[in-house]
């Protein structure tokens, strides 16, 4: 019989379990003791009988116990393979970028001659630029009152709330954090000057609530988290003796995050800017929902119908195109 068909009696082993002070021997010893009492397990079927059938089911769950183990342990691998990765390409681009020669153009020397003809240019056009430009009644009151809506739309909505990173997180006194729809990555530099290990580190994870600190000092961060994570996706690693890199797997990929703790300060996130390569993290039932929100958003900024709109188009040309005896000049699909 599989694991799986035996999990109903979870709950009333782990209910036993829990009232055994002396751990797994002393409920081992509570079902022996029962099968020798209540059973003819141990004489029932002959000599040996039940000693080959208590080894072999005890293969069997270790074996498939350290598979599951083995499994997991290859996960964690290939996803910390995976972050680590990124990070060196991350880290790669940023020393690109500083290593990247000036386009500024060199200080040239000129002649008499040709200071004297930049000079008179130079005053022809700030002459010309002195010439004011009235503007008509009707395009400043106009264009003002437009510009004030939006402007006072905008303010409304972002009032109170930080504008999000590079990386569409925010970076705060004692933590940063950045995120895509997948995954939120979070980075806590130490402070401190000993040398610090792995086993100094305490990191909780819990469904909403993160707790990450060091032994002997006050939790860096306690609180609950904006949304729902994956636990068992989620991993740290200590960066030498600079911080702490945590990867926390949110349980919505298609939402992003304003904080992530509640005490946190909210960022805006209209100001989000996802990366199209980063696309490639989601996994395939999320991906094609991502790609069609992007493609209807563009389409909806360029004043083009989305997906759903160019579908029933679509529909309609084609059935045009087999009733050409009907009229469909005034139809109208919403």
């Amino acid at each position: 019989m599989s694991d799986k068909g035996n999990d109903k009696f979870d709950s009333v082993l782990l209910g036993m379990a829990q009232q055994h002070s002396g751990g797994v021997p002393e409920l081992l010893d509570t079902i022996f003791g029962f099968l020798a009492r209540k059973t003819d397990f141990y004489v029932g079927g002959g000599e040996g009988a039940a000693f080959k059938m208590v080894t072999e089911a005890f293969k069997r769950h270790e074996q498939s116990s350290l598979q599951a183990k083995a499994a997991q342990k290859k996960e964690r691998e290939e996803k910390q393979k995976k972050i680590e990765e990124r990070r060196q390409k991350e880290k790669a681009e940023q020393e690109k970028q500083f290593t990247k020669p000036s386009d500024e153009p060199r200080i040239q020397e000129l002649t008499e001659e040709e200071a004297d003809k930049l000079q008179r240019e130079l005053d022809a056009e700030k002459a010309s630029d002195n010439q004011p430009v009235k503007p008509s009644n009707e395009e400043k009151s106009g264009g003002d009152a437009s510009a004030n809506k939006d402007e006072e739309e905008e303010d409304e909505d972002s009032k109170g709330k930080l504008k999000p990173n590079s990386g569409n997180g925010c970076d705060l006194e004692n933590y940063r954090w950045t995120q895509t729809l997948g995954e939120l990555e979070l980075y806590i530099p130490l402070k401190l000057t000993g040398r610090i290990k792995g086993s100094d580190v305490t990191v909780n994870f819990e469904q909403k609530r993160l707790k990450v600190g060091l032994k002997g000092h006050s939790p860096i961060i306690d609180g609950e988290l904006c949304n729902k994570i994956k636990v068992e996706d989620c991993l740290w690693t200590l960066d030498g003796q600079k911080g702490i890199q945590i990867t926390l797997e949110k349980v919505n990929k298609m939402e992003w995050w304003n904080r992530l703790v509640l005490t946190d300060p909210e960022i805006n996130t209209r100001k989000v800017n996802p990366e199209p390569s980063k696309l490639g993290d989601l996994d395939d039932d999320t991906r094609p929902m991502v790609e069609k929100m992007m493609f209807d958003q563009r389409q909806k900024e360029m004043g083009l119908p989305t997906s759903e709109e160019q579908k029933k188009q679509d529909i309609l040309k084609k059935f045009m195109a087999q009733h050409p005896e009907m009229d469909f000049s005034k139809a109208k699909f919403s």
